[in-house]
């Protein structure tokens, strides 16, 4: 009986700091920076599928030049939450973010390298507390690849310039495309529309393209 009895107390130790290994590990891998470039859903293929249903082109306006920066350089320029959330592919809190429920028309680009991303256009509430969108600005801004941090399978959705990590992509969205693009508000910058010029390139530019899946 004693014997039986220690033996149980030690399967359970065992599975206790098996847990909490597994925590440990989860944790770091969320807060690690990416050692090298990502590589997207379609496994080296050229095309995603998470993106093929999405018209090609929509944002009409030529990006500025971007010059990389080095992680030291960004720790100076970025906020704590938005370094965190970019170069260390990290999740801010949910409702308590900027843009979860920011109705302002305009566009949202990318705080690392001010790409162009998502229009207000296609934003909704999805009640995540996230900003969503259901497409993004233009398919070639954005790139995807495939995340198992979660212990379960889901797709990483990063800046496609500067490969900033953005936030996640599902299969649960509204139509037309039935996408949600789950972003955090704090890989992301807002333009307004007022701020944007008024030209036929620019307004054509906030209403994206979008295909039916």
């Amino acid at each position: 009986m004693n014997t039986l009895l220690c033996r149980r107390r030690i399967s359970n130790a065992v599975m206790v700091v098996l847990c909490a290994v597994s925590v440990v590990a989860l944790s770091f891998a969320a807060d690690t920076p990416t050692q090298s470039g990502r590589t997207d859903a379609s496994n080296g293929q050229s095309s995603d599928p998470i993106l093929d249903g999405l018209a090609a082109t929509n944002d009409a306006r030529a990006p500025e030049p971007y010059q990389p920066k080095s992680k030291a350089e960004l720790r100076r320029i970025l906020e704590p939450m938005q370094f965190k959330v970019t170069q260390m592919d990290g999740t801010e809190p949910a409702f308590r973010n900027v843009y979860w429920d920011h109705k302002e028309p305009g566009i949202y680009e990318c705080v690392v390298c001010g790409l162009g991303l998502f229009s207000s256009q296609t934003k909704f509430d999805s009640g995540t507390g996230w900003p969503s969108f259901y497409a993004p600005l233009d398919k070639s801004h954005v790139g995807t690849q495939r995340d198992f941090k979660m212990l379960y399978p889901r797709t990483e959705v990063h800046c496609k310039r500067c490969e900033a990590h953005l936030g996640h992509v599902f299969n649960d969205g509204p139509a037309p495309t039935g996408l949600r693009f789950c972003m955090n508000s704090a890989a992301m910058k807002f333009k307004a529309e007022d701020e944007i010029e008024a030209n036929e390139s620019e307004a054509s530019s906030l209403r994206p393209g979008v295909e039916k899946r």
